[in-house]
């Protein structure tokens, strides 16, 4: 496997010019990031409800998060297509190979943005179609053009972005934020800067050469390395308060427990070791933790 074989592309088809257009429309807000988006607002909507959480929170969720994950990535897209040409990684995007320009990237961006916010509104309650807003803000505003291009601390306060979801699903179903919400936030801010800091660790000579101060760029691998057994950490710690305040139940400990205690052994192997594989083991380990904990989650609940 190689460094290109982890970014999502859209599947080879005999183009047209029609069916070209809409295939990078669609990779412009990288879809598995929008799934992940997705999976961990639905999982607080049954936890909040105890079980089926309505049709309407539902569909808040999944259409209205959706919309609003892909608007950001198209936002952020829009913005960085000078940024992403200097990378191998990233230089087939579609803004950035020149096949979109910036400005329908945007639009794309604004329009999905403001169709989430009111479809959720709508459905739901202000607080939750709020919170969706401030999500995108967070990521085009704090992370893409202010951190980003500054800091090594972009991804860990700029991936708060992330962290949205879970607050969004728990709000779309009680009209309210809890702990239990705030603690499945925890856990994806905590998990962000490891997960990146792997692919960045794979990308580091892409990064350094764009200028981009990403942390291992800037600090090195046994730096980086330590932070990511740091933040891993805080994952395991943050994905019990659930089963810590009764919203969840054994099943959902045992897997938070197993899971992460796995993801922090892969970085403490990491760090031992400080090669290209083991970073991404890392990197593919965290998806399938987050897809571990957040199925897990909306399980515990439908079976209890």
């Amino acid at each position: 496997m190689s460094l290109s074989d982890l970014t999502w592309r859209p599947p080879l088809v005999a183009a047209t010019p029609a069916r070209a257009l809409v295939a990078d429309l669609v990779a412009l807000p990288k879809p598995r990031i929008v799934e992940l988006l997705v999976v961990t607002g639905v999982a607080a909507t049954v936890v909040a409800a105890g079980g089926w959480p309505g049709a309407g929170p539902l569909a808040a969720v999944i259409i209205g998060g959706g919309m609003a994950g892909a608007g950001a990535g198209s936002i952020n897209c829009a913005l960085e297509g000078d940024l992403d040409r200097k990378m191998p990684r990233t230089s087939q995007r579609p803004v950035a190979a020149g096949r979109l320009s910036a400005g329908v990237a945007l639009t794309q961006g604004i329009v999905l943005n403001l169709a989430a916010f009111t479809l959720i509104e709508m459905l739901t309650n202000p607080l939750a179609a709020g919170l969706t807003l401030a999500g995108t803000l967070w990521y085009v505003f704090i992370y893409t053009l202010w951190l980003k291009p500054r800091t090594t601390s972009n991804i860990v306060v700029g991936g708060l972005a992330g962290s949205f979801p879970p607050l969004v699903g728990w709000a779309a179903v009680t009209g309210t934020i809890a702990t239990t919400p705030i603690a499945l936030a925890a856990v994806i801010f905590f998990w962000t800067p490891p997960h990146f800091w792997a692919l960045a660790t794979l990308a580091n000579d892409e990064y350094r050469a764009a200028g981009v101060p990403m942390l291992p760029a800037v600090a090195g691998s046994r730096r980086t390395a330590r932070a990511m057994l740091a933040y891993g950490s805080g994952v395991l710690a943050a994905s019990v308060v659930p089963f810590a305040v009764g919203d969840l139940g054994f099943l959902y400990l045992a897997v938070a427990l197993t899971a992460g205690g796995w993801f922090l052994g892969a970085c403490a192997r990491h760090l031992r070791r400080l090669e290209p594989v083991t970073a991404r083991r890392v990197f593919l380990g965290s998806l399938a933790y987050m897809a571990a904990v957040f199925m897990a989650a909306p399980l515990d609940v439908l079976v209890r």
